[in-house]
């Protein structure tokens, strides 16, 4: 993968679901947390995944992402630091992006987050009705700093 490009943003309403045209279950685990190399393991309905990402510097940072069998994911996401994160990921499709909006469960109902990926030199794009505040960067949003 390489470079990720993403903006985040807090969610203001549910239009999103009426829009949405996939809905994904996802369980994820980190086996490394510190915000240099963030380890991350993830299963989306029957599938897993790997990811390690480098340092946020402001929009963008490295990102390698590995299929693996969905068993090894939940061996290994047994091996996860404390606090799973449980979420429905709902992809809508606006504008010429996906937007990705995640609704977490649990301890962390209520907290509602889209995304958006972009190509490197991507500015502008629009932004759908249901996007509030701007939190690309805030380190209070990342998913491996939510307190689960």
């Amino acid at each position: 993968m390489g470079i990720e490009k993403e903006h985040k943003y807090l969610v203001i309403n549910d239009e999103y679901k009426e829009m949405a045209t996939d809905r994904l279950k996802i369980r994820q685990g980190y086996l490394n947390r510190n915000p240099d190399r963030t380890v991350r393991i993830r299963i989306i309905g029957q599938r897993g995944y790997l990811t390690v990402k480098g340092i946020n510097q402001g929009d963008k940072r490295l990102e390698y992402e590995y299929e693996i069998p969905e068993k090894e994911a939940q061996e290994i996401l047994n091996l996860a630091e404390p606090g799973i994160v449980e979420k429905t990921r709902y992809l809508i499709p606006y504008k010429g992006h996906v937007w990705e909006v995640d609704e977490f469960h649990g301890s962390l109902e209520g907290c509602v987050i889209a995304e958006v990926e972009l190509a490197e030199n991507e500015k502008e794009y629009e932004i759908p009705p249901f996007i509030g505040k701007n939190i690309t960067g805030d380190p209070k949003y990342y998913n491996s700093n939510l307190k689960v």
